[in-house]
């Protein structure tokens, strides 16, 4: 999945007035329509006509203290949803994906259906409750590709509404060059203790920790695991980004994490301020790397 080369704009309507409420999700020049809804307002959201128009739908909540979710289709969303209802007593928040207009066909739904357990379970972020994989349909060309290009557009909404079981954080080896204008962006982790070095890199706003960084074999602290660091530590063992070699654990994968605090503590396997952690070659920390950052930028617009 490639990344869109231009801006999109992303309009939100939360529907009752409350950020934990029914909220509607659409883009400018797209046809497809997002509604998220808790369970708790099942009703008043199945009574809305989208809910009766073909589309796909994902259903999200927890199964024995782990995240769960299910990805499904129907030509009438809300019936498939309602036997979900009865038959599944995990699920705490519904997820509607479909068009204005009811423009999609049983056959679209059931390959987007196919693509989105496809990408699930390639991220491996979390356990799904469907069965086997099923099998795309077959398409024609010109239907394939406008399939792929909702798809695009999904996999940007749902991560803004906070369903980030289809986003896939492992990149492929980024390289910076430095130049006198752009000096280096990579960074160096080393904790001598425990036998832990770490590289990363910084592109494109992304601080990502390269293949072959070591990093603790396990959260330190007990009960602490159930931080976020270290939920996101047992997250990486579970999708086999960290592998077990020996007395540590080896990237397998580049990762991007949302900050150097993220990537500084899954390393060191405890909390970490990962703006003074990482430094670059010359000895510089983060944080006095992106001093240098802003200081470089204001001369220049005080310059122009």
């Amino acid at each position: 999945m490639t990344s869109p080369s231009h801006g999109r704009s992303l309009e939100l309507y939360y529907i009752n007035g409350q950020p934990d409420g029914m909220l509607t999700a659409e883009m400018f020049n797209w046809t497809g329509h997002v509604l998220m809804v808790p369970r708790t307002q099942l009703s008043q959201a199945l009574a809305r006509s989208e809910a009766g128009y073909a589309g796909i739908y994902v259903l999200l909540g927890e199964k024995e203290g782990e995240p769960l979710a299910y990805v499904g289709e129907g030509e009438d969303i809300s019936s498939r949803i309602k036997s979900h209802d009865a038959a599944k007593d995990w699920w705490s928040m519904a997820v509607l994906v479909t068009t204005a207009g009811n423009k999609l066909n049983k056959a679209h739904v059931r390959y987007l259906e196919a693509r989105l357990i496809e990408q699930a379970r390639a991220v491996g972020r979390t356990r799904l409750d469907n069965g086997t994989n099923p099998l795309r349909p077959t398409l024609s060309e010109a239907d394939v590709a406008k399939m792929e290009a909702f798809l695009e557009n999904i996999f940007i909404i749902l991560p803004a509404v906070r369903v980030d079981l289809f986003i896939q954080r492992t990149r492929p080896a980024p390289k910076v060059v430095p130049t006198e204008k752009a000096p280096s962006a990579e960074f160096v982790l080393e904790t001598k203790k425990h036998g832990l070095k770490a590289r990363a890199v910084l592109v494109d706003g992304e601080f990502v920790v390269e293949a072959g960084s070591t990093a603790r074999l396990a959260w330190e602290g007990v009960g602490s695991e159930m931080t976020s660091y270290g939920q996101l530590h047992q997250e990486l063992r579970n999708e086999g980004v960290l592998q077990p070699q020996g007395s540590v654990c080896v990237f397998t994968k580049n990762y991007a994490f949302k900050s150097p605090s993220a990537a500084a503590a899954v390393v060191n396997g405890r909390p970490a301020n990962g703006t003074i952690e990482w430094k670059t070659v010359n000895g510089d920390t983060y944080k006095e790397w992106e001093a240098q950052q802003l200081n470089r930028t204001a001369a220049t617009l005080g310059a122009a």
